[in-house]
C-alpha cells in the first residue's frame, strides 16, 4: 500500500502575512473514509499552509471532492482528523463553512434571480459590507447585474458563484473544478485570479484534473489516486527534483544500470529506455554519463501533466526513493 504519510510543508508565502499565528490552515491526520465497501480515502494525512494555491490533482473518482467534503463538514471521516481554520472539521462544521468560500463544480444559484439580486440575498446572511465587495467583483468579472441568472453562460454564473464565495473575505476558498466546461479564455482569467488572491494572504485550495492550467498558477500540488495520496509538496520542488531520462544502451547491454532514484516510469523500444525519475541531484545522472553500458543520455525536465500521467501509470510507487532499476517494459514506440 502506498504511504500516504505526508511531513508538514513549509509556508511559501508567510511573509505576506507576518502577523498570522496559524500554521496550517487545513490539516489532514490520518483521514480514511468509506462509502459501503468502497475506500474513498484511505489514511490520508497532510497540511496546507496560509498564503498559497493549493493544487489538488487527480482523475474522476480520486477522492479529491471526498476530501473537501470531510474538511468542510459535509461527510463524516470514518477515522483520523481534520481541520479547517483551527476548527474540526467533525464537530465545527457549520461553522467552518460559515467562515470559507466555496464554490462546487456545479453551484446552486436561484434562476430566475438577477445577478444584483442573489448579491442582495445572500447578503443577509452575512455583515455590513458583503453586498458592495460582491458588486466589486461583479463588476471586475464584467459580469451584467440586472440579468437573470437563467440567462446567464457558463463561465458567467461560475463567476456569479465566485463573486459570492469571495465577498465575505474569507480566509479560504475551496474551488473543486471550477473550469470544469469553460472557455479557454474564461478559464485562464479564474484561475489568474486565484493567484492573486493567494498574494494578498488568503489561501486557495483548488481541485482539478486540468493539469496544464494548474502549473500555471499552484505553489503546492498534492497528487491523489484512488483514496491515496501519492505526494504533496511545493511545486518547484518536484519539478526540479523530476527528470525524463532517455538512455540509449551500449551493444551488449541487457537494460540500463541501477540507478539511486525513485523510478516512477519506464519504457523501453530496442536499445533506447525512457525513464521518468525522482532524483536527489545531478550527480545521480553524472553517473549514467559515465557507466560503460550506456552510449547516450538525453535529460529533460518533465511538466506537471507527464508528472502526473507517470504517478496515474505507476504500478507501485516507493515511499522513500532508493536504488531502483526497471527490471522489465513494454516494448512501445516512444511518443
Amino acid at each position: 500500500m502506498i504511504n500516504s504519510q505526508i511531513p508538514k510543508i513549509t509556508n511559501l508565502k508567510s511573509d505576506l502575512n507576518p502577523g498570522a499565528v496559524m500554521q496550517h490552515v487545513i490539516r489532514f491526520s490520518h483521514v480514511t473514509k468509506r462509502y459501503g465497501q468502497e475506500t474513498a480515502l484511505d489514511d490520508v494525512s497532510l497540511e496546507v499552509p496560509p498564503g498559497v494555491v493549493f493544487a489538488l490533482l487527480g482523475e474522476n473518482g480520486a477522492g479529491k471532492t471526498t476530501a473537501i467534503r470531510v474538511m468542510l463538514g459535509l461527510a463524516q471521516a470514518d477515522s483520523g482528523e481534520s481541520e479547517v481554520l483551527g476548527m474540526n472539521s467533525r464537530t465545527e462544521g457549520l461553522q467552518i463553512r460559515q467562515r470559507i468560500g466555496y464554490v462546487p463544480e456545479q453551484p446552486t444559484l436561484y434562476d430566475w434571480m438577477t445577478v444584483a439580486e442573489i448579491g442582495w440575498f445572500t447578503a443577509g446572511f452575512y455583515g455590513d459590507g458583503y453586498e458592495s465587495r460582491y458588486r466589486e467583483y461583479a463588476t471586475q468579472f464584467e459580469l451584467p447585474l440586472a440579468r437573470r441568472l437563467k440567462k446567464l453562460s457558463k463561465g458567467m454564473r461560475a463567476k456569479v458563484a465566485l463573486s459570492l464565495a469571495m465577498a465575505h473575505e474569507p480566509q479560504l476558498l475551496v474551488l473543486d473544478e471550477p473550469t470544469s466546461g469553460l472557455d479557454t479564455l474564461v478559464r485562464r482569467d479564474f484561475l489568474e485570479s486565484m493567484v492573486d488572491l493567494a498574494a494578498s494572504g488568503q489561501t486557495v485550495l483548488l481541485s482539478s484534473h486540468q493539469i496544464n492550467e494548474v502549473e500555471r498558477v499552484a505553489d503546492i500540488v498534492a497528487i491523489v489516486r484512488d483514496g491515496h495520496l501519492l505526494l504533496a509538496e511545493p511545486l518547484d520542488q518536484l519539478k526540479a527534483m523530476t527528470r525524463q531520462l532517455t538512455l540509449t544502451l551500449a551493444d551488449g547491454a541487457t537494460g540500463p544500470p541501477p540507478f539511486a532514484g525513485q523510478l516512477l516510469h519506464e519504457r523501453s523500444h530496442g536499445r533506447q529506455w525512457q525513464l521518468l525519475v525522482r532524483t536527489t541531484g545531478d550527480g545521480q545522472i553524472d553517473l549514467l554519463h559515465d557507466d560503460p553500458a550506456v552510449s547516450n543520455v538525453e535529460v529533460h525536465a518533465p511538466s506537471l501533466e507527464e508528472i502526473f500521467v507517470a504517478y496515474m501509470q505507476s504500478d507501485s510507487l516507493p515511499s522513500q526513493p532508493g536504488p531502483s532499476r526497471p527490471a522489465a517494459a513494454e516494448e512501445a514506440t516512444p511518443r
